[in-house]
């Protein structure tokens, strides 16, 4: 089972996918954001089918305490709409501090903030999608 991670940015969309078997989750690539959300879920469609995934796996960014902010509420709304475009289930998962924790394994790769901000997002997307990998029965 191939699952493809999106973390929904206002700017940017940082895009994993996980190896066939769904065990290990790979930072991918970084879809900026167009005009159009018809357009970005158009790409992300073309993965799905390029990668032959199975699922869709959506960061959902809750607040600290774990209550839908306006944050998630609009990612929550782009979920639905997602949804309608893929032919794949669509999950979501929590996603709180997860790109605290890339920015951390970048710096750790030597990586400084300025080259950090081209992929941090794909890699938030490793870790949100490598959690679900982690989290599913």
């Amino acid at each position: 089972m191939r699952a493809l991670g999106v973390d929904l940015g206002e700017k940017r969309i940082g895009i994993a996918v996980s190896d066939s078997n769904g065990k290990v989750a790979t930072p991918l690539q970084v879809i900026i954001r167009s005009k159009s959300i018809k357009q970005d879920h158009k790409k992300i469609c073309d993965l799905v089918d390029e990668w032959e995934a199975d699922i869709v796996v959506v960061g959902m960014p809750y607040s600290l305490n774990g209550s839908k902010g306006l944050a998630a509420k609009t990612v929550e709304k782009e979920v639905k709409e997602l949804s309608s475009a893929l032919e794949v289930p669509v999950a979501t998962q929590d996603e709180r501090l997860t790109t605290v924790t890339a920015a951390k394994e970048l710096a750790i790769q030597g990586l400084d903030s300025k080259k950090q901000r081209k992929v941090i997002d794909q890699v938030a997307a490793s870790v949100i999608l490598q959690s679900w990998l982690d989290n599913r029965t």
